[in-house]
């Protein structure tokens, strides 16, 4: 097999439809190889990104692996021809670096692993263990995709939230309500095999090749719904509305996990509690669930503040955005919305940047406790909403954190989650307030063209009432820096809506090199809530990571 990269394939070639694209890939191919059409076997699509630098230029770039008629003899003698005209330059064997499960675990354990939260973490470490035979109880406090929809809508309508099924909390976590963007900063040989597990259950298979993928709100509780029934296929055995209420630590002959504690409302609404003994315990739970946060802090588990990051939610229109980033081919249908991606550096060590772009997408209600607002984005498949959305945020660094307390980034993200609370009037309604009035440091009291998505509406004022300053600084400093990046960063009206504090975890569970808890043994400290991941990608590759450690320890 070879790999092509580089493969340049200009817009107006492609219509959108996955027929189009395989046959203008094999037409560049044959060209730029010069061989017959016979001898091109087969050509799948690996990695496809659009090149907007020149705004008069804007097209896709592909890299491809084909496999020729004759084999590897036929590739290395394609090769040498290349090379004597001097024109082998992105051409080379394909060298992928192999990926699987582990083995299946053959001897019998004493006690089957739990797993503590079913989002991208503990759904992929589930699947693995349950891959090796060890029949892994997933415990997630949430509800199934369909009830965790209901109770979605119930709260969007009429602000009465469920603090354990929420945009937070439920099967697939918090991911599930962001869109599902795929992109990650990191490389690892899990990641063809997440997307490749994705995809089977449901995802487009253009997540395979496409630099930028995502799955879409609307899409991803089917998928995780059908990657939750592999689980149990395979012996797992998965608790939906259930939580861990406490964890069993014996301090003999040195600190190691003993029980968990799993409670679920009973038919009489009372909480029926189960107590189980466990050696082997994965934390995945999400940071979103302080409750576990203090449940480790109180069983004397190692652990440690760490950088994260608040803001705001900020709306312009997605047409500017597209204008933007595409220009005269705007609006191209091949092209779809476009996305951005920003960073602004400032002068006191201090920035800000976008994070969790949703193209057409919308500001989403993402509150898990009452008396608190929060907002995050999310898009569906076809990402055709008439805004852009996307987190405007700056960090908080543990030294900005007052006292000792391992959980103060916790109790600073829920003061301002209350403050933006009490600025909305109550009833999760969120404050927001128009680009230009932050500049000028000036409340807002009407809206403009940008009209705001948030759907439990928005009441306007001053948003820096919600957030310390060092954040809404940085963020004010850095508008003008990003409309450089992106211009029309800067609109009048583009609306800012508070406030984002869910981006990370403020808390990191201390673990070593063996995936394991630092001071107790059995507990396995896993994904984004753990402090050990950032999105989807990096969650899912943490959550088999942790488990192949795990494998390995019992091996």
């Amino acid at each position: 097999m070879l790999d092509i990269s580089a493969i340049r394939i200009p817009v107006d070639q492609l219509d959108g439809t996955l027929r189009t694209e395989e046959l203008s890939l094999r037409k560049a191919i044959l060209h730029r190889l010069r061989i017959a059409p016979d001898d091109l076997l087969s050509v799948e699509p690996r990695k496809r990104s659009i090149d907007a630098r020149k705004k008069s230029d804007v097209h896709f770039t592909y890299t491809a692996r084909i496999a020729l008629r004759g084999g590897a003899n036929a590739e290395r003698a394609l090769l040498a021809k290349l090379r004597a005209r001097r024109a082998e330059k992105g051409v080379r064997q394909s060298t992928d670096k192999p990926f699987g499960l582990p083995a299946h675990f053959g001897t019998t354990v004493a006690s089957r692993p739990v797993v503590i939260g079913a989002g991208c973490a503990g759904l992929f470490c589930a699947l693995s263990l349950a891959s090796a035979g060890l029949k892994p109880l997933l415990v997630e406090r949430g509800q199934d995709a369909t009830r965790r929809t209901k109770a979605i809508e119930h709260f969007n309508e009429t602000g009465e939230l469920d603090p354990e099924s929420n945009i937070q909390f439920g099967l697939g976590g918090a991911g599930t309500f962001s869109d599902g963007k795929l992109a990650t900063g990191t490389k690892s040989p899990a990641h063809r095999f997440i997307l490749q597990t994705l995809a089977d259950a449901g995802a487009s298979q253009e997540i395979l090749w496409d630099a930028k993928p995502h799955v879409g709100s609307d899409v991803l509780p089917s998928v995780v719904t059908h990657i939750l029934q592999r689980i149990e296929s395979l012996g797992g055995e998965v608790r939906l509305g259930c939580r861990m209420t406490d964890m069993g630590v014996s301090q003999s002959p040195s600190p190691h996990v003993t029980s968990v504690t799993l409670g679920h409302r009973g038919e009489s609404g009372l909480l029926v509690e189960e107590r189980i003994p466990v050696d082997n315990l994965v934390i995945a739970c999400g940071h979103s669930a302080r409750d576990v946060f203090e449940l480790l802090r109180n069983r004397d588990v190692t652990l440690e503040r760490k950088t994260f990051a608040m803001g705001v939610r900020i709306e312009h229109l997605q047409s500017m955005v597209d204008r933007s980033q595409y220009g005269p081919f705007a609006g191209h249908p091949t092209l779809g919305a476009a996305p951005y991606r920003l960073v602004a550096h400032l002068n006191n060590d201090r920035s800000a940047f976008s994070f969790c772009m949703c193209p057409g997408g919308y500001v989403v209600a993402a509150a898990s406790e009452p008396g608190g607002v929060v907002t995050n984005g999310m898009s569906l498949s076809d990402r055709a909403g008439t805004n852009a959305n996307s987190g405007f945020l700056a960090n908080v660094f543990p030294t900005d954190l007052p006292g000792d307390d391992v959980l103060a980034g916790v109790e600073l993200q829920r003061r301002c989650e209350r403050l933006a609370f009490e600025a909305g009037g109550g009833s999760y309604v969120a404050p927001a307030q128009l680009v230009a009035d932050f500049l000028q440091g000036t409340p807002s009291t009407a809206g403009g063209n940008v009209v705001p998505t948030y759907p439990r509406g928005v009441r306007w004022g001053d948003v820096t009432t919600c957030l310390p300053s060092y954040i809404t600084e940085t963020l004010r400093g850095s508008i003008p820096k990003m409309n450089r990046q992106l211009h029309g960063f800067e609109t009048a009206d583009a609306v800012l809506t508070g406030v984002e504090t869910r981006s990370s975890s403020p808390v990191r569970v201390t673990r070593g090199k063996d995936c394991r808890s630092v001071s107790t043994a059995g507990l396995w400290p896993c994904g984004e809530g753990a402090g050990y991941a950032g999105g989807i990608m990096s969650a899912a590759t943490d959550g088999l990571r942790v488990a192949q450690a795990l494998v390995d320890s019992l091996s």
